[in-house]
């Protein structure tokens, strides 16, 4: 198999509560919401996790999504919560504006031993570590997506190895890798506690050509790894259809495989997806009044 040309696209989040993180991810971290889906059944891929029921979908972020790494919100109807897990260790945002609009809000800041920045978690549970520096030129202020994992020398070989992406930094207990300059890294971290993914886990997603799929199936078919979902057409009302793989790490993490040229043409900033998103939430029988 050739070398993947691929790019980090975003990392899903379930929430129980779309108010409250509307307000986290737009007032406090300053995101934009850049599309908002709705959907009367549960995704073929379990992009919605183990559930068959009407669910949301909200792309949120600070630019465009094929050239900004963007968060995914993921609600279910009727699920107000979801047990976190110690599987995901954070996101990191490089930020001069983050920190200020906390302290208007009074939303809650803590310094953690041993983390750079500064953190803040979501309604939800999730983590984000804010450094107070503007992001470089040209650069994307999300900086990196942590994932922790049992076996270190197991992981670089699954993640640098057989999916290919760059190694740009290795220390004792955590790799850094990407796929290309100017995109969000992904940093793993060995953590010696059992790893624990309970029902919050999540799912990234990277981008590459259609014709790159095939190829990375048969490898991680042949390295007898996980495939959770083979090669599937997934479809979103109105909107363009794209083929995605969905895998399965050593440690379990989930990690999806889009094509490239389907999901540009998917993921088009919608001018109105703030206020679909705002107008589904008062109408949400299940959202907290």
């Amino acid at each position: 198999m050739t070398a993947i040309p691929g790019r980090a696209l975003h990392y899903v989040f379930k929430i129980g509560d779309r108010a409250k993180n509307a307000f986290f991810f737009r007032q406090i971290l300053g995101m934009k919401v850049l599309r908002h889906e709705e959907f009367k059944e549960g995704c073929d891929a379990e992009c919605n996790g183990p559930y068959d029921n009407r669910w949301s979908k909200t792309m949120i972020g600070y630019g465009p999504e094929d050239s900004h790494f963007v968060i995914e919100l993921t609600y279910n109807y009727g699920v107000t919560s979801y047990e976190l897990g110690n599987d995901f260790g954070g996101v990191t945002i490089h930020s001069k504006d983050i920190l200020s609009r906390a302290a208007k809000h009074s939303y809650p800041v803590k310094k953690i031993d041993g983390k750079e920045g500064s953190l803040l978690t979501s309604p939800d549970g999730y983590k984000f570590y804010i450094i107070d520096q503007a992001p470089a030129a040209g650069s994307d202020p999300v900086q990196s997506v942590e994932l922790n994992v049992t076996n270190l020398p197991k992981s670089k070989n699954y993640w640098h190895n057989l999916l290919q992406m760059q190694l740009l930094e290795e220390k004792d207990k955590s790799l850094r890798l990407s796929y290309g300059s100017k995109q969000a890294s992904l940093v793993i971290t060995e953590i010696s506690d059992p790893l624990d993914r309970a029902k919050a886990y999540g799912r990234i997603a990277f981008a590459i050509p259609a014709a790159k799929q095939p190829p990375l199936h048969e490898a991680v078919k042949a390295a007898g790894t996980t495939i959770l979902k083979p090669l599937i057409t997934l479809d979103t009302p109105d909107k363009a259809s794209v083929t995605v793989l969905i895998l399965a790490d050593p440690d379990g993490h989930e990690i999806c495989f889009v094509d490239e040229e389907g999901f540009g043409e998917l993921s088009q900033v919608e001018k109105d997806g703030d206020s679909r998103l705002d107008s589904y939430i008062r109408k949400d029988p299940f959202q907290p009044k």
